[in-house]
């Protein structure tokens, strides 16, 4: 195994397999530590668990940093640092017991446990949100820093036109978007768009527009949805490929960000907000603590516990009733004015590499 350059080991993956987002950015922010990949398999986790300690166990690495909370990868971990006194780092952009919640109170109580072991069982935590962070230091985790993520990559000259002529779209509509997976809750009975094809439903006017690019279980329920307004006012485009998301992003007048205000969207920033700013996308969204914290004259902010209640489709069906282009154009204005640029892909390695060395240094000082 190779080092960081200052004679450290590090080794890193992420528990939704290599390639994944997740995969890129955690090497991302280490790639100034030289740290080698484990290639984790999310479709055999079992025999990625074991090839993970084993590599752990002849290799001796000094650091292992995990992005993501899957138990085959945590509690792979967490027997490493206790078997081989290896230590570990993770990176999450999610509360696990909150989201496990959302499907089971059983599981998420067990989540809940997962998670509390976790932290307090690590060098340190890594979080997409200074929420999460905090939420780790009071589980027991010795330290923390933030790293929101960055933007891929920047639309195609051209794209907004090309986009919306393949999609259908008239170049004068007034198009509100979202970019997500649509996994179907049936305990919500949601989606993630769900909330855009039911306040669309609820508007007179003919010139607005909602894009939801993505796919999942979740789809077809929206076609349901949408009804007769399918392929009109609303235009659901599949799933694209990563580097085709700028291109449909620049299609868009504003971006909607649907979280709820609870255990789970309250602490997210969620990977899409940073590429609504670089697309310079104004953002709908709930009350949500980001909506205020990094609100400089681009956000809205809808009334309503979550996205699926009928406070928020009600506000938000009002709003495109009467959305003109000029304010969209203002909230823009104030995307290119702002002063705060959280997302900044060098400043995060930057901050990344300090924070892994002086683990790494406090360490070898107790040794």
């Amino acid at each position: 195994m190779e080092d960081s350059g200052d004679g450290s080991q590090i080794l890193c993956f992420a528990t939704q397999g290599r390639g994944h987002i997740e995969d890129e950015r955690i090497y991302g922010l280490l790639e100034a530590l030289e740290p080698q990949v484990y290639e984790f398999d999310r479709a055999a986790k079992l025999r990625s668990a074991i090839g993970l300690l084993r590599r752990a166990r002849r290799e001796r690495p000094d650091l292992i940093v995990m992005e993501g909370t899957g138990t085959a990868g945590g509690l792979t971990l967490i027997a490493i640092d206790a078997l081989l006194g290896v230590p570990y780092v993770f990176s999450s952009g999610d509360a696990v017991g909150p989201y496990l919640h959302l499907h089971s109170r059983l599981i998420g109580t067990l989540g809940g446990l997962y998670e509390r072991l976790l932290c307090r069982r690590a060098a340190g935590f890594v979080g997409w949100t200074p929420y999460l962070v905090g939420r780790a230091l009071t589980f027991g985790a010795p330290r923390g820093m933030t790293a929101p993520g960055w933007t891929r990559g920047h639309a195609r000259e051209g794209a907004r036109e090309a986009v919306r002529q393949r999609l259908g779209i008239a170049a004068d509509a007034l198009v509100v978007g979202l970019v997500g997976t649509l996994h179907w809750n049936d305990h919500l009975s949601y989606a993630y768009g769900a909330e855009l094809v039911q306040a669309i439903r609820r508007v007179s006017r003919r010139d607005v527009v909602v894009c939801i690019v993505g796919d999942g279980s979740g789809r077809e329920r929206l076609q349901e949805m949408a009804g007769e307004d399918l392929g009109t006012r609303v235009v659901l485009a599949g799933r694209v490929a990563p580097e085709e998301v700028p291109d449909h992003l620049a299609a868009f007048d504003v971006g909607s960000l649907s979280q709820s205000v609870d255990g789970v969207g309250s602490f997210r920033y969620t990977t899409k907000l940073s590429e609504y700013l670089a697309a310079e996308l104004p953002i709908i969204t709930g009350e949500i603590p980001v909506a205020y914290d990094l609100d400089e004259g681009y956000l809205w902010r809808l009334p309503g516990s979550a996205p699926w209640s009928e406070t928020y489709i009600a506000a938000l069906a009002q709003m495109l009733e009467t959305l003109s282009l000029a304010e969209v154009r203002e909230h823009t204005d104030a995307i290119r004015a702002r002063e705060g640029e959280p997302f900044d892909r060098a400043a995060q390695q930057r901050r990344m590499t300090a924070f892994v060395s002086d683990i790494l240094r406090s360490r070898r000082r107790v040794r």
